[in-house]
């Protein structure tokens, strides 16, 4: 359902006031589902696997804080499987979405994600979330729009369409600003690096990047979905971009999206805590 992101890709993946906007949401939910029919949500949508793929982004996270995890021998994989355990992930997101997803946004998209089409989409998704290498998938997938460029074809703009739908409130750059944020932070404070700025000089380096980032993000997202869903026709595209396009959709994906992100974020914090207390070159 939603994107697949390797690491950095995951981490430009966050909204700025997540638990606000969570705890929003949960105020205006007129009817909380249950947490049987979330769980059998999340695995129709493939929102489930989605949350899975978020451990892949753990392999490069050492490189975002200058660190080289052949430091940490056996250690690293050990410590990275338990703080991205798949279980406790899944667990978390139930924990939010029985408080804070309607059960009429629920139904919308589990029926349209439970049609033949919806299934196939999915299929197509969550083998997509869990290629390891991120780069394969990103160089497919820009071979792919240069050859759709080249021919004009109208199915790059079906593909933008659904990049604008599955981020309609425009909070990819914002997303990926806050994670990076929480997660250098919290390496700053458990002493795995020595942060040269401190939080305003951090905040004020990010968002000097944002232009940037919003292009990356765009490419990025256009290449992800040409190489998912080169096997669908574009009649097929059009419409699922409709179905996505639409107000109950939106309404989830808005709130899968901040789940997934407040996730990401909340693993990388635990991750830094957890890294301090790793001994260099030690196989245990």
């Amino acid at each position: 359902m939603l994107r697949s992101h390797s690491f950095p890709a995951t981490l430009r993946l966050a909204c700025a006031g997540l638990l606000l906007l969570l705890s929003l949401l949960a105020a205006s939910a007129s009817l909380a589902a249950d947490r049987q029919r979330v769980t059998t949500f999340l695995n129709v949508t493939g929102f489930d696997v989605a949350l899975d793929s978020i451990a892949l982004s753990a392999a490069s996270a050492p490189q975002m804080l200058g660190l080289d995890v052949g430091t940490f021998g056996n250690q690293w994989g050990r410590l990275s499987d338990d703080v991205f355990d798949t279980a406790v992930m899944r667990r978390m997101a139930e924990d939010i979405l029985v408080e804070t997803l309607d059960d009429a946004a629920l139904d919308h998209a589990a029926a349209f994600y439970a049609s033949d089409l919806g299934q196939r989409l999915v299929r197509a998704e969550n083998a997509a979330h869990m290629v390891a290498d991120d780069e394969v998938k990103q160089e497919a997938g820009s071979r792919i729009i240069a050859d759709l460029v080249k021919s004009g074809s109208e199915r790059l703009v079906l593909f933008q369409r659904m990049g604008r739908a599955i981020d309609a409130a425009d909070t990819g750059v914002r997303a990926v600003q806050q994670i990076q944020f929480r997660f250098l932070m919290a390496a700053t404070a458990a002493g795995v690096i020595d942060l040269e700025l401190d939080a305003d000089e951090l905040r004020a380096l990010l968002d000097s990047q944002a232009d940037a980032m919003r292009l990356e993000l765009q490419a990025s997202g256009l290449a992800s979905s040409a190489y998912t869903y080169q096997d669908f026709t574009d009649e097929e595209l059009e419409q699922y971009v409709t179905a996505l396009e639409q107000e109950k959709m939106q309404e989830v994906y808005e709130l899968l999206n901040a789940v997934q992100y407040e996730i990401t974020a909340n693993r990388f914090e635990e991750l830094a805590r957890r890294l301090a207390d790793l001994t260099p070159a030690q196989d245990i």
